[in-house]
């Protein structure tokens, strides 16, 4: 059994609580535990990995949370660089699943994120469950 931190970005709150139910009923359906975490935007995510990674006490981790583009350029930054602060981390022998969603708008953000439809989370903490599966098996 594994021991998952889910670490989450509260800024859309209704969206990402959808995302959170998704990915906590895929690692107990998969028989392991879990611990939640919460930052506030998707930009924070990857240092919270990193910090918790240190601790030992985590197996892998799960990213959530969602961007959803404006009119401005700070769409691109924090979808880009949240996603590249995690493929780094990934690179550094880290378990993770990415579920940052990056939509246009509200309506592709609760299709992606409700367990009923996409279930993005779930998705996510299944990603972490096979790397973590994967990391083992190579050791």
């Amino acid at each position: 059994m594994a021991h998952f931190l889910i670490v989450e970005a509260r800024f859309y709150a209704h969206l990402n609580d959808m995302l959170l139910a998704g990915a906590r009923a895929a690692i107990e359906a998969a028989g392991h535990s879990h611990a939640t975490i919460s930052v506030p935007g998707a930009l924070e995510i990857p240092a919270a990995i990193a910090m918790a990674e240190g601790s030992g006490r985590y197996d892998g981790f799960v990213a959530l949370g969602v961007v959803i583009r404006g009119e401005t350029y700070h769409f691109e930054v924090v979808s880009n660089e949240s996603a590249r602060g995690i493929m780094a981390l990934t690179l550094d022998n880290i378990a993770i699943g990415n579920g940052i969603l990056t939509t246009e708008n509200e309506a592709q953000a609760i299709a992606r994120a409700d367990p009923a439809q996409m279930d993005k989370g779930g998705g996510a903490a299944k990603a972490a469950i096979a790397m973590w599966q994967l990391r083992s098996e190579l050791r």
